[in-house]
């Protein structure tokens, strides 16, 4: 298979160790393309950095998440600006809004992703969007912005059918995660994933979080990896009833033309 793995938060301080050995087992388990998630001023920066030094293999987004709004300054929307610029950058985000775990205030989050989708509009760049628990407001700021966006993923989707069913209403794309293997959490995911059209599929690891709980043998570490991605379309495919090779080039294609990889 060849996969694309559209969310690896690779600049986390787990990988600092052994980051080569990461990609070589991505490469090995035939992702051979990831998108380094930038979540925060420091992190859109490292990003960058992962990408330009593994061209050809990493790719970055820049954005402030949710959980670090109140550092969504005009000062960080300048830095943004400059980082979306840059070549190895090929996507707005991750930002949104996230009412489960609150870490910042609803206002400040709200004025955040308000502030970066302002950004999109100059920029027209896809956006890598996060939403937990806040689907009435993130609709909301959405319709604000409506036809003023270029192409959207709600990343590492784990939301009911109805909200699913709006994004692709609106043509966005959702990314699936793990989450999907979470016998707790995520099989409601497996009854309806089946209906997201092909070309609006997209697959990610979320890594280092999110290790799908089915994973066999479970790593001591719990650390979820980009190698993972290929037990996630495995998963993925049998819930949509297709043979995983299908399952696996729908979303590589997905991805590919998403992010212009």
């Amino acid at each position: 298979m060849d996969l694309i793995d559209i969310g690896a938060n690779l600049g986390h301080e787990s990988f600092d160790h052994d980051l080569d050995a990461v990609l070589a087992r991505a490469r090995a388990a035939g992702v051979n393309r990831l998108v380094v998630t930038g979540a925060s001023r420091a992190g859109s920066v490292r990003a960058l950095e992962l990408a330009k030094a593994h061209p050809g293999m990493l790719w970055a987004t820049a954005g402030v998440h949710p959980h670090h709004a109140v550092e969504c300054t005009a000062e960080a929307i300048a830095e943004l600006r400059a980082l979306q610029a840059e070549p190895e950058v090929v996507a707005g985000g991750e930002c949104g809004l996230d009412y489960h775990r609150d870490f910042s205030p609803r206002p400040a989050q709200r004025t955040a992703f308000e502030r970066q989708l302002e950004l999109a509009t100059e920029t027209g760049l896809p956006l890598f969007l996060h939403q937990r628990d806040a689907h009435g407001d993130f609709m909301a700021i959405m319709r604000e912005f409506e036809g003023r966006l270029g192409p959207v993923v709600v990343h590492c989707f784990t939301g009911t059918r109805e909200e699913c069913y709006d994004y692709l209403d609106r043509d966005w794309h959702i990314g699936i995660t793990g989450w999907l293997c979470d016998e707790r959490r995520g099989r409601h995911l497996r009854e309806f994933v089946k209906d997201i059209p092909a070309h609006r599929l997209m697959i990610e690891t979320d890594a280092p979080y999110l290790l799908p709980r089915t994973v066999r043998p479970m790593p001591s570490h719990r650390r979820n990896e980009p190698m993972y991605l290929a037990h996630i379309v495995e998963e993925l495919a049998r819930d949509r009833g297709e043979p995983v090779e299908v399952t696996a080039a729908a979303a590589t294609a997905t991805a590919a033309t998403f992010f212009s990889l």
